[in-house]
Parts: C-alpha cells; structure tokens; sequence
C-alpha cells in the first residue's frame, strides 16, 4: 500500500517511524510547508517524493495521513477524499463543529475510509481498560486528568518552531473527551467549563478546566494547561469501581504506582503503530475503522458546546 505523508513535523516523523514497522506498506511522497525541513525529512526516512503540492502526494498514493496545522485539515481533507483516497486526519479533524460535520458528509458522498487520529484509543493503557470494561470487569467512577506543557510560544514537541498556534480545547481536550466517551460507551449529557486569560501574542487560553458527566453518572474532571513548568503530557487517572489505574501514553500504573504488564494487548507497544496499523487493516478489508470521522463526530459536538460555554461570541464554531 503506498502512503503519503503530509506534515514534516514532529507528529509527522511519528507517523514515519511507525509506518516503517508495518509490513506491505510504502511511504511514496512526503508532503510539507518548509520545504528545506520536509527534503531533509524525506531523507531522513527514504523517501523518494517530495515537495509542498498535496496533490501531488494524493496522486502517487493510495492513501494519505495529515499530519498538517489543523486549520488545513477540513480543506486537504476534503481534497483528499474527493480524488477517492482514504485519509487519516490527525486530532482534530477540524477546529469547529460545522467542518467536523462537513467532512463526515464527504466520507459517507465518496466512500473512501476516513479516520481521525485518535489514538488515546489505540494506546495499550487506554486498550487494557477498555476491554475490561467491555468485559464487564470495570466500571468508570471518575476519570480525572491532567494535560500540561510549558509553551509560551508557538513551538512543536521537537522543540522546532510551528507556523500555526496550538490549542487546548480544539487539540488537546479532543483526546480526552473523546476517549471519556468511548470509554463509559456513551454521550456526554451535561458539561461546564472555564478558561484562564489568553496569551497576548498567542491569543489563546493558557489554562481551562472542564468537567463532564454522561447518563450513567460517571463524570470527568479534565485540567489543562500550557504553563505547567513541569513534565509534559496527559496523565489520565481512571477511578473505577473495582480500582484505580493511572495511564501515561501506552505504559499503565494500578492505584499503588504498581505497573501493569501490557505486552499481550497488542501487537505492538507504541500507540501511533497501532493507530496506523487500523487504517491500514480497515483499507485493506474494505470496512469503517475504529476513530472513523462518524465515530469521532460525538467528541467535535462536546467541544462546540464547551466553546459556547467558555467563548460564547464563537458563534460560527457552534
């Protein structure tokens, strides 16, 4: 299966790294903005194609991952899917609502797999609850996370500079209302919110709380900011009613820092690899993947209400 990249980026290069490990499959063409970054990328990685047109990419491969600024991704998302493509969108698929529902409807017009890149799904920590929820064995009490990184300027996890600004309710707060959802196997039906003062020149909210619950009465306490001067990531704790699991990336904790063995989950230990692995499988098998556009849509309503909550003139995000 050959496969374009698009995005040289730190995401990028983990969706590179991850693509080497699965077999039957070939990068074709990498996709950038900064075209000196993304030929010495293509480098890096081998890959024989690349430049700045993404129709270029589309059309030497067989499907595409977007791996680019988020406000491109309805666009190229879109213009993927119209030539018949499959595409995966990294988290966000989209900054709003109304571009969240736009691309859902171009999936179900062109028939192509679509996917968004939610991989709290596929991490095997996250995976390790989730069957045993589905096993009847756990219950979700409380999912209490935090999510914090120290960026007060517009920087990647590489340490490299972005051309786009990041943002904790469109991007990072995706992660976790999505997985909260998948996780209780329902819909949020109550949320509140709040949101610090916004950065000067980043004009974006540093801190935000938030705090949702679904039908069952399980809630999640969700805090984020980017001025924790402290390790980076999303901590995820899981209070259950048959005990506490603490979650960072794909290692998993019990509630007395007791690891968990998560070796036998999945064929591999890095989550992006099994994101990746999904899209690959669902092409091949001609199905819908977990993370689908559809499946992920629920997540996109959450955080438009919560932007109605928190920033109420937003009125075309709604």
């Amino acid at each position: 299966m050959k496969i374009c990249v698009a995005g040289q980026g730190a995401f990028g290069q983990k969706h590179l790294d991850a693509l080497k490990r699965i077999p039957g499959v070939e990068v074709v063409s990498l996709i950038g903005g900064n075209q000196d970054a993304t030929a010495e990328v293509a480098k890096k990685y081998g890959i024989s194609h690349w430049g700045g047109d993404l129709s270029e990419g589309i059309r030497r491969a067989d499907a595409v991952i977007l791996a680019t600024p988020t406000q491109m991704h309805r666009r190229q998302g879109e213009q993927v899917m119209r030539a018949g493509k499959h595409v995966l969108i990294e988290i966000p698929i989209a900054d709003s609502v109304a571009d969240s529902e736009a691309l859902v409807k171009i999936q179900e017009e062109t028939g192509v797999v679509a996917m968004g890149g939610h991989v709290r799904r596929f991490n095997p920590s996250h995976q390790w609850v989730h069957n045993r929820i589905q096993n009847g064995e756990l219950k979700i009490q409380q999912m209490d996370v935090q999510t914090y990184f120290f960026r007060r300027s517009n920087m990647n996890a590489a340490g490299k500079p972005r051309s786009w600004t990041d943002h904790l309710l469109w991007h990072h707060a995706a992660h976790t209302v999505d997985l909260f959802q998948y996780q209780t196997g329902e819909t949020v039906s109550e949320c509140f919110a709040v949101q610090g003062p916004r950065h000067p020149q980043l004009r974006i909210a540093m801190d935000m709380g938030i705090i949702m619950k679904v039908p069952s009465g399980a809630i999640l306490t969700l805090s984020l900011s980017f001025n924790n001067d402290g390790p980076i990531g999303s901590f995820f704790r899981y209070i259950c009613d048959n005990g506490t699991y603490n979650a960072y990336y794909d290692d998993l904790f019990d509630g007395k820092k007791n690891q968990i063995d998560l070796s036998q989950v999945d064929v591999s230990m890095d989550g992006i690899e099994l994101e990746d692995r999904e899209f690959i499988a669902a092409i091949r098998e001609k199905r819908q993947p977990n993370a689908s556009l559809a499946q992920v849509l629920p997540c996109m309503h959450a955080l438009g209400r919560i932007e109605q909550i928190i920033d109420p003139r937003r009125e075309a995000h709604a």
